[in-house]
């Protein structure tokens, strides 16, 4: 085999530069929380502690935790090696990718609806089952599921315009 060949096979980001990306990631997601703590009030109330308190500190340990990883980076990890090679990210994106969809459309169709093309998508397209068995699967839970919870627990969880026009 060539050089290019090897190269190509073994290519994907460097390990230090997705420990870049994480350490900026957590300390702009630390400066939101650290401004949206301070909008809501960082101090100390007759009540006690204001909304803000809490996660204000929080936000402070987040960005704490990214400097030091940012500071780490160079030293631990050498410069060269692979973080990951770009075939097994689309395999953690083919997870990963559905599950965020999946919780974007809860508040939109409810848990059941999304459940079910949660479930469809993943024992269809990444299990390779058949359509008979995936459906049987994915309905099965759905209802399962909203009997545990609707019925027994008497726990109702986000549905969506399915759940209106069958009157739950």
């Amino acid at each position: 085999m060539s050089e290019n060949a090897d190269d190509a096979a073994g290519s994907g980001p460097s390990h230090r530069s997705v420990e870049l990306g994480l350490a900026v990631f957590t300390a702009v997601f630390a400066l939101i929380v650290i401004y949206g703590s301070i909008q809501a009030g960082i101090g100390w109330g007759d009540e006690g502690p204001k909304a803000g308190f809490f996660p204000f500190y929080v936000g402070l340990f987040i960005l704490a935790s990214s400097v030091v990883n940012f500071l780490q980076m160079g030293a631990a990890v050498r410069r060269d090696r692979l973080y990951a090679e770009w075939g097994q990210l689309r395999q953690v994106l083919a997870v990963v990718v559905p599950s965020g969809i999946y919780v974007a459309l809860v508040p939109l169709i409810g848990i059941y609806v999304s459940s079910v093309l949660l479930i469809t998508y993943f024992m269809k397209w990444i299990g390779r089952y058949g359509w008979g068995l995936t459906l049987l699967i994915a309905v099965g839970t759905m209802v399962s599921t909203f009997m545990v919870f609707e019925f027994w627990f008497l726990v109702p969880l986000p549905k969506g315009p399915l759940e209106d026009f069958l009157g739950y």
